[in-house]
């Protein structure tokens, strides 16, 4: 039986109009690089400005540049450690001096890597959940009185990892749960504000840390044929996804955690192979090492 050529992604220009977001500002962590600076671009695209958030200056002042550049909009960086509080409360602060406003929050600052509960430290452990979790809680708070002014929006960028148990992703299953949790209940207590928040769950992205740096070349292969869709998901099918969210047309979608995955969690199996990987670490190491 022939697999059907997949369908190439499309941008979200070819969908929405250019100017929806015309007057709006958005303040993105991880915003230079990745997913979160495609999100920005497409955000950008129809007439948003933005404040891109990052831990390294060169890096995101040259990504600023780009995305202004690319859009005709104005970006600016700054650069902050979303595990201090007072960082990303500056920068609020710095972006209201710039743009007098902020319409849009997308809470996407992540880090990961590979590693099983046996040989993962506490302090890695932390780290994670610091970067992811508490980093987004830190920008919910240095924003939340200026999205309340807004009557804006939360887009907060999770994972599929933690809906089922994941080799070596323990540390990152357990923040991306935490974001899950909440982005739900800033729905609940900010919606009689006019405020939504709502979750992006990205599958398995091409031409992502996760998927370059992370995936043996092996498995990606097989990752893709998982996927019902038969293709793996590109940066421009999760921005698409983060415009519709904070368009008008989603002005009743609150609370929702989204997987933009191509239905492969119905699908996947484990990413390393199982039981082999937990059972001897050793031989799951000599598959991913050049990659790490």
């Amino acid at each position: 039986m022939s697999v059907p050529t997949p369908r190439e992604a499309v941008t979200s220009t070819t969908t929405f109009k250019d100017d929806i977001f015309r007057g709006k500002v958005l303040f993105c962590t991880g915003g230079s690089s990745g997913i979160c600076k495609g999100m920005t671009q497409s955000i950008m695209k129809h007439g948003a400005d933005a404040f891109i958030l990052g831990r390294k200056q060169d890096k995101g002042e040259a990504a600023a540049k780009e995305l202004t550049e690319a859009t005709g909009r104005k970006c600016v960086f700054a650069s902050v450690d979303v595990r201090k509080p007072e960082t990303l409360k500056a920068a609020a602060k710095k972006c209201i001096e710039v743009y007098g406003k902020i319409d849009f929050v997308i809470c996407g600052a992540a880090g990961n890597f590979l590693a099983p509960i046996s040989g993962l430290s506490e302090n890695a452990f932390r780290t994670v959940i610091e970067i992811d979790t508490l980093g987004t809680y830190n920008t919910i708070k240095a924003t939340l009185p200026y999205i309340r002014e807004s009557r804006g929006s939360y887009i907060h960028v999770s994972a599929t990892l933690h809906y089922r148990g994941t080799p070596y992703q323990a540390h990152v299953s357990a923040a991306k749960a935490g974001v899950d949790a909440l982005s739900n209940v800033v729905a609940v207590e900010e919606g009689p504000r006019g405020v939504r928040s709502n979750v992006i769950a990205p599958g398995p992205i091409q031409g992502t840390e996760g998927m370059d740096r992370l995936t043996p070349q092996a498995m990606k292969d097989v990752i893709t044929k998982q996927v019902p869709l038969q293709r793996q998901g590109t940066i421009d099918d999760i921005a698409n996804m983060s415009v519709f969210l904070f368009s008008d047309a989603a002005n009743w979608v609150n609370g929702q955690i989204i997987a933009v995955d191509g239905a492969h969690l119905h699908t996947s199996v484990q990413p390393l192979p199982y039981p082999e990987s937990v059972l001897d670490p050793a031989s799951a190491v000599k598959a991913i090492k050049p990659r790490l």
